[in-house]
């Protein structure tokens, strides 16, 4: 281990740099090494034997990064949905507003999550979601109207969960 262990010291220079090139960020580029170092360890019984660490690492730095960038173009949109603006920087009121409607998402039950991401956030049409869910159009624009209502709900404080309806 201690060989591994010296081995890990000597490339987090070329990761750090390599990181603060794709970041622009210091503290990034350090939350960014060191998660790539703990998938790295973690993983490291998964490695094959005669593939170079060094390139495994970057590997998994790069793809760590995407994963990142990824989540935060996802969380700019959602919060754009929320919001109903597309502002570089909110208001720490809309921000605030934003936050409060993303945990009365997160209370919502699952399909209707699923739903509204689909829809909302990934741009899915009517007909494609009712093509995935196997249910006709009309049935996703229903869903996604009491999905949308409750998330209204939810956010507005009027109702602490959201009501289901019982279909006989």
């Amino acid at each position: 281990m201690n060989t591994l262990d010296e081995h890990l010291r000597e490339l987090i220079p070329r990761l750090r740099r390599f990181a603060l090139s794709l970041t622009h960020n210091g503290a990034s580029a350090d939350d960014l090494v060191q998660a790539s170092l703990e998938r790295a360890l973690s993983g490291w019984s998964s490695k094959r034997a005669e593939g170079d660490v060094r390139a495994w690492l970057f590997a998994i730095l790069y793809r760590q990064f995407l994963d990142a960038h990824r989540r935060s173009r996802r969380y700019a949109r959602m919060l754009e949905f929320f919001t109903g603006r597309d502002d570089a920087e909110p208001s720490t009121e809309r921000t605030v507003i934003a936050q409060s409607t993303l945990q009365a998402f997160d209370r919502l039950p699952a399909e209707q999550r699923a739903l509204l991401l689909m829809v909302s956030v990934e741009g899915l049409s009517y007909k494609e979601v009712a093509q995935i869910l196997n249910v006709p159009s009309g049935t996703v624009m229903s869903r996604l109207s009491r999905a949308r209502q409750a998330l209204r709900q939810l956010s507005e404080g009027e109702i602490s969960s959201p009501s289901l309806r019982i279909l006989k």
